[in-house]
């Protein structure tokens, strides 16, 4: 029989700018940071009794190398015999991590977990190879930020090296997807923020970061810096294209570069109850598809298909559809799609 899997906790810190306020803090005591949460806000909890920590990472190219999961277990206040893993899905890192977590409790090999992810992109590196061949002079430097690095020639050229910003173009072209339709999905989104954080929905998920300042006390952060919830859709409009003019991946439809950590909790039923946790959700499937990668914002569309057959639900049994927006063109599509023909748009 298989073991449910339950969410009984989940801390985030607020999601930083790009060069803002959390960016003087390493990637590995960012990802501590929720952990440390975690532990206050659960007293109950055998914390010896945690089979593993999963957390995702995009990069791990600098400060977040060499598996910051388990550094940050370290650094957190965890038990030394806690252990650690780092995995790596690029942008689904973090839910990949708690989809193991998940699956691992499923299939009785594990009872208590915690999984997550972190990201701090104000400080990925900028790397060099090292020269194919000795004393050349050749060299060649990558911002680890964001896109290709090391790029395979083979891969090249079967499949293109296209950014994130022109897979959303792709998207948008080969699909249909106007710009209009792209700047209102953006500008709900932020209208979306600004009303759950006048309702203080964020307070109870919220991990404060306390950033050290070279002279006076320390900072405390505690609101997310990156949206913009007085934008309008008039600016939005007046943006140029980030691939040409005729393009229409805008610095305002386009997601941003930021920091930030997060962390949960995931019991099997009889570790729920030995440690006082209270479910808050079921995990009930995962899934993952592939699509061309020139088009890759398109893959939560058959993602969906999969996990809906795999859990033998239909779409019209959803209340809730939640999408992760990186080019807006992708998850406006989505909504548009076939996938969710009958889904209303909330």
């Amino acid at each position: 029989m298989v073991a449910d899997a339950f969410i009984c906790d989940a801390v985030r810190t607020p999601v930083g700018r790009y060069g803002g306020a959390l960016s003087s803090v390493r990637a590995d005591d960012l990802a501590a940071i929720p952990l440390a949460a975690l532990m206050q806000r659960n007293p109950s909890v055998d914390w010896t009794a945690v089979d593993d920590v999963i957390l995702g990472c995009a990069n791990q190219a600098g400060e977040d190398n060499r598996n910051v999961a388990r550094m940050a277990v370290l650094l957190s206040g965890l038990p030394v015999e806690v252990p650690g893993t780092t995995v790596n899905r690029l942008c689904g890192s973090g839910l990949d991590a708690l989809g193991l977590a998940a699956r691992s409790i499923r299939a009785g090999d594990c009872e208590l977990m915690i999984a997550g992810g972190v990201e701090s992109m104000s400080r990925a590196p900028f790397v060099m190879p090292k020269a194919d061949a000795a004393f050349s002079r050749a060299n060649a430097v990558y911002d680890t930020t964001i896109g290709w690095r090391f790029v395979n020639a083979k891969l090249k050229k079967a499949f293109g090296i296209d950014s994130m910003p022109e897979t959303a173009d792709n998207v948008a072209a080969d699909f249909g997807v106007s710009r209009a339709d792209q700047d209102a999905f953006a500008l709900r989104s932020q209208q979306r923020w600004a009303a759950a954080q006048a309702a203080n929905r964020f307070a109870d998920e919220m991990a404060p970061v306390s950033v050290p300042q070279k002279k006076g006390d320390p900072v405390i952060v505690d609101r997310d810096e990156h949206p913009r919830p007085d934008v309008t859709l008039e600016q939005l409009a007046r943006l140029k294209g980030v691939n040409g003019l005729d393009l229409s991946v805008t610095a305002g439809n386009a997601s941003g570069v930021n920091d930030g950590s997060a962390a949960l909790i995931v019991a099997s039923e009889t570790a729920a109850k030995a440690n006082g946790l209270t479910p808050r959700a079921r995990v009930v499937a995962m899934a993952a598809a592939g699509v061309a990668p020139r088009i890759m914002g398109i893959g939560p569309v058959p993602a969906v298909r999969k996990v809906l057959q795999r859990a033998g639900l239909e779409l019209g049994q959803m209340d809730v559809i939640e999408l992760n927006e990186p080019l807006r063109r992708r998850g406006s599509r989505c909504c548009a799609s076939s996938v969710f023909p009958t889904m209303p748009r909330r």
